[in-house]
């Protein structure tokens, strides 16, 4: 017999039926590795992104934004939106 493997679970199901996978994949349980599974994905891709640009600023491949210097004396900073 064969079973189905959960990647997001880690387990085996004990059939492979559709019924099983389904009732499975509805679970509380599931949906909780599923969305962490993605999660960690996201920060992971957004943590490679930051290392990508923080090496090629190091590099000098990027340029400094006109951000990263103080304003200008008597230059009006506008509020965040939440004001």
């Amino acid at each position: 017999f064969c079973r189905f493997y959960c990647d997001y679970c880690d387990t085996y199901l004990t059939h492979d039926s559709p019924s099983v996978r389904k009732t499975h994949c509805s679970g509380r349980k599931h949906k909780e590795n599923v969305k962490d599974y993605y999660q960690k994905w996201m920060e992971e891709q957004a943590q490679s992104l930051i290392d990508k640009t923080t090496a090629a600023f190091q590099q000098g491949k990027i340029p400094p934004t006109p951000f990263s210097a103080p304003p200008p004396a008597g230059a009006m900073i506008p509020p965040p939106p939440s004001i």
